[in-house]
Parts: structure tokens; sequence; C-alpha cells
């Protein structure tokens, strides 16, 4: 009995051994199964664009197989296409801020080939409008909506214009040059591509919820509303600046039509044109061809108020002919390349003197900062100059006054939002503003290339422009007939300034007179009492210029 139950016994160990064995078998084959089906899966399965960016291991939480639609895993950038238009957006950005970096340098200093004959504030407000849709667009990347499409597309058709605009009207393509073109191409093109990238990422964002959640998902994280009500609210503040610069565009358009009297004429290798006139007949007294006089405007254009003195001038036969010029940035002349000083000024003129054919001798009226040309001119052309003019004259030493840093940001600052137009977009809206305001009147002081001009005499005025006219200070003829004018309101007002009035009578040893007009504003010629004083002594110093110059011919 005991031999029988041990041969069962082993026989059913043999057999428990040999079922185990085929378990073990079977188990091994199961798995060995199932792993060559796993390889046979991946095998079958071809990367695609989602390629590594999901853990196809991962088991989904939910028992129908898709993943909750708060699951990191379902988002748009799962998709290579969009990962794509992030990166390009990434580098048009970066390119954008370079760009951007070379036209702020440019404002101060011109790099060679990229001078603007116009203000260069317009190119600046277009790359910063095209800085601020990348920015937009890759901040908000991931929540696409409707309404910052629509936005975008507005901001593109209102480029497109400004595109038109600068192209067509032929003053305002040679104002702007090839950089505010490029600018405005950039910033029409980068919208367009911030509209494809947003619709691309929506498109993105419903296939991988249908995809991964089994449905689009129509609701939105109060994370998500808020990521749209800001994008809207910034790109609708865009929508609002690019129809003001459309405003102040057209505007600059309808300027560009007002005719001039005289002619644009091109210095400094045709880098910029200077606009010239020159009023009367060139007349001889005794055999010897009488002065022409030559204005210089100060803080404004000759055209407004000063050269209607002038011309009163030559109509009551004190002077027989005169000429007057816009200096680089007013009225209808260029903007010069930066930095520009008050000498570079005083050579543009003579440059555009020569080319006009104007020949001297000469008489200088300079008024305000406009007289610091004045005496450089006068001493690079010494035996032309037979007499010299001076109306409430900036003198050397006060030059620190309009070259300070503050004046310089407040300058910079306006500049940077002169495209905006407020003013001159409310003055032709509601207050009746003209061209000529525009140009060279009331209101000239509001346009871009104004603030330029001022902002390059700013730059240089304590540096460059003050060793200029000291120099020309030092080479000055003692012999040439001197006029001063100052005014009286600004005498009283300020003590230095009336030191200094009465070191400028010291430019030369013939001082004719030194005038000191009562009531008269720092605009002397504004007042009846000061356009008299300065009829008065013009005559006295046409009659000294012409003694002058006989005694030299005589010599």
């Amino acid at each position: 009995m005991w031999g029988t139950k041990n041969n069962q016994s082993e026989n059913g160990h043999e057999a428990h051994r040999e079922s185990g064995d085929g378990a073990a078998a079977s188990t091994r084959s199961g798995r060995s199964g199932g792993a060559q089906s796993r390889r046979s899966l991946e095998t079958r399965d071809e990367p695609n664009e989602r390629t590594r960016l999901l853990d196809r291991q991962r088991p989904p939480p939910n028992s129908d197989g898709y993943l909750d639609p708060d699951d990191p895993a379902v988002s748009p950038y799962n998709l290579w296409s969009v990962r794509f238009l992030r990166y390009f957006t990434v580098l048009f950005l970066v390119i954008s801020c370079l760009w951007w970096t070379l036209l702020l340098v440019s404002i101060f200093v011109s790099p060679p080939g990229m001078h603007s004959r116009g203000s260069g504030f317009f190119d600046f407000a277009y790359t910063c409008l095209t800085i601020g849709n990348l920015l937009v667009a890759l901040i908000f990347f991931a929540a696409p909506a409707k309404a910052l499409r629509i936005t975008t597309a507005i901001i593109s058709g209102f480029l497109l214009i400004n595109m038109i605009m600068i192209l067509a009207v032929p003053r305002v393509r040679l104002e702007e040059g090839w950089v505010g073109i490029a600018s405005v191409v950039w910033a029409s093109i980068i919208a367009l591509w911030c509209i494809m990238t947003d619709r691309v990422v929506a498109w993105g964002k419903r296939e991988e919820e249908e995809r991964l959640t089994g449905r689009p998902e129509s609701r939105r994280t109060l994370k998500e509303w808020l990521a749209v009500l800001v994008a809207s609210v910034i790109t609708v503040i865009f929508v609002l600046i690019v129809i003001l610069m459309t405003g102040t565009l057209g505007i600059r358009a309808r300027d560009a039509t007002l005719p001039m009297y005289g002619d644009r004429i091109l210095v400094d290798g045709d880098k910029y044109a200077v606009h010239l006139a020159c009023v009367g007949n060139v007349s001889y007294t005794h055999g010897k061809k009488d002065a022409t006089m030559i204005l210089e405007a100060g803080e404004g254009p000759s055209e407004y108020d000063f050269e209607h003195w002038a011309y009163n001038a030559q109509q009551n036969g004190t002077v027989s002919r005169y000429c007057y010029w816009d200096r680089p940035g007013y009225a209808w002349s260029d903007n010069a390349p930066s930095p520009h000083s008050a000498g570079m000024s005083a050579d543009a003129l003579s440059e555009a003197l020569a080319k006009a054919g104007e020949e001297g001798p000469w008489i200088l009226v300079g008024a305000g900062t406009g007289s610091v040309v004045s005496r450089i001119f006068s001493s690079r052309h010494l035996k032309q100059v037979t007499g010299i003019m001076l109306i409430d004259p900036m003198h050397e030493d006060l030059l620190h006054r309009i070259g300070s840093p503050g004046r310089g940001f407040i300058l910079w600052a306006w500049g940077i939002i002169s495209p905006l137009g407020f003013e001159r977009l409310g003055g032709a809206l509601f207050k009746g503003r003209t061209r000529e305001d525009r140009v060279y009147g009331r209101n000239a002081y509001q346009g871009g290339k104004y603030i330029k001009a001022q902002l390059q005499e700013n730059l240089v005025a304590d540096s460059l422009s003050k060793n200029e006219v000291v120099s020309a200070r030092n080479i000055q003829s003692s012999e040439t007939p001197l006029v001063i004018i100052s005014s009286a309101i600004e005498t009283r007002r300020d003590t230095e300034w009336e030191r200094k009035q009465k070191d400028l009578t010291k430019l030369t040893e013939n001082l004719v007179a030194w005038d000191i007009v009562n009531k008269a504003p720092h605009e002397v010629w504004r007042t009846l009492e000061g356009r008299d004083a300065m009829d008065k002594r013009l005559e006295e110093l046409v009659k000294a210029a012409r003694k002058v110059q006989i005694s030299a011919d005589i010599e």
C-alpha cells in the first residue's frame, strides 16, 4: 500500500511538474507572442508629426479609451505644423527686433545707405507695430480666437492701405525711401502671418481634441477666456494706432501737393535736398553788384512771417534781391543724415547757392538759433559777406540750453508718437488747419521732419555746433558791418541773455547799431515796432556794406 501510494504520489508529482512545465511553457509562449505582436504593431505604425510627443503605452483614464479634455497631452503642440509655425514666429520676432534696433540707432547716427529723407519715425512705428503683433501671437499662441483674427485682419488691411499710399505718392515715397517701404511691407506680411498662424493653431487644437478626447472642446477655462480678452484688447489698441497712422499718412500725402516757390536742390553728395528761393533782380550801383540778402530763420521756417518782412524790404527798394532757404528738416527741405551740426547746414547753404548760380556779395540776416548758421557761413565766405544783421541771436555759451539731455529726450518721445498725428489730425478735423499751416506755418512744429531736425540740433548743439561757431568767431573779419537787434522781453526776463547779447556786439569792430526793441518778443518781427527797427537798421547796414565793398575795391 505504501508502495502504491508512493507510486501514485510520485506519479502525481510528475504529472504536476509536467502540468506546471506546460503552463510555464504556455506562459512563455504567450509572453513571446505578445511581445512579437507589440513589435509587429510598432513596425506597422509609421512615424508622423505626433511621434514622440505622446506616451502611447500610457493607459487612458476613461473607460472609453479617450483622454480627459484637461489632460496636458491634449495640445495643438502635438502637431509638427503648429510647432513649425511657432519656431518661425520666434525667428520673425528676432529679425524684427534687430531691425528695430537698427532703426533706433539711425535716428541718432545714420548707418551707410540707411538715411531717410523723411523723419524716420514712421519706419520705427511700423516696426514697433510688427513686434507687437508677433508678441501677441507668441504669448497667446495656444489660445486662438476668432476675435483675434478679425482685429489682426483689420490691422493688415490698414497696413496695405499705408503701403499703397507710400508707393503711390512720389513725395512720400522719396521721403520714406527703401527703409520706409521695407518696414511697411514687412509689417503687412507679419500681420497676414499672424492671421494664418492663429487659424492653423485653431485647426490643430480642434484636431487633437477630436482625436484624443473624442470631440472638439467647445468650452474654455477661465484662464483661456482671460487670455482671449487680453489679446483682443491689445489688438484693438493696435487697430486704433494703425488708423491714426493711416490718417497722418493721408495728411502727409495731402501736404505733398502744396506748391512751393523756388527749388529743391540736392546737396551733400545728393543725399538730401534743401529748399532755396530767391526774389528780385540782380542790380548794380556805380558799376558794383548790389549785395543779395540771405535770410536764416530761427526756430521755425523762413516762410512764416520772417520772409514777409524781407519781401517788403525788397519792394520798398532797401534791397534789390534776397534769398531764403529752409534748413534740413524744415518746411520743404529733406532731413539730413544724423548727426547734423550748424556748420553742416552752412555748408549745405553754400552748396545750394552755388548750384543755383547765386553769387555774392551777401548780406546775412539771421534770427535766433539760425544766427549760429549765419555766423559760420560768414566765417567761411569772408570776402563775399559785406554785412551781418542778427535778430535776438543765440550766443554760443547758451547752446547748452537747446542741447540739454532732458530736451532731447522730450523731442525723441514726441518724434516716436508723431506718426499718430494727434495734434495734426485734430487740427485738420476740428480747427480748420490748412496745408500751409502744417508745412511752414503755425503747426509746422507738429511734423516728424521738424521734430527730427530739432533733435539733430539738440544732439550736437553743445559739442560740434559750439566748436564750429567758436572757430567762426576767431576767423570772422573785424571790418564786416554788424547790426544786433534784441528783444526787450527776453533781456528783461533773462539777465544772462542780456549779457550775451552785449557780448555779440563785439563780433566785429564795425558795429552799426545795437537796438533793444521795447515790447518785442524773441521773434522781433512779429511787432510793428520790431519791424520798423529792422527796416531802419537794414537800410543803414546796406549803406555800410557798400562803403566796405568800395574800400575793398580801392585797396
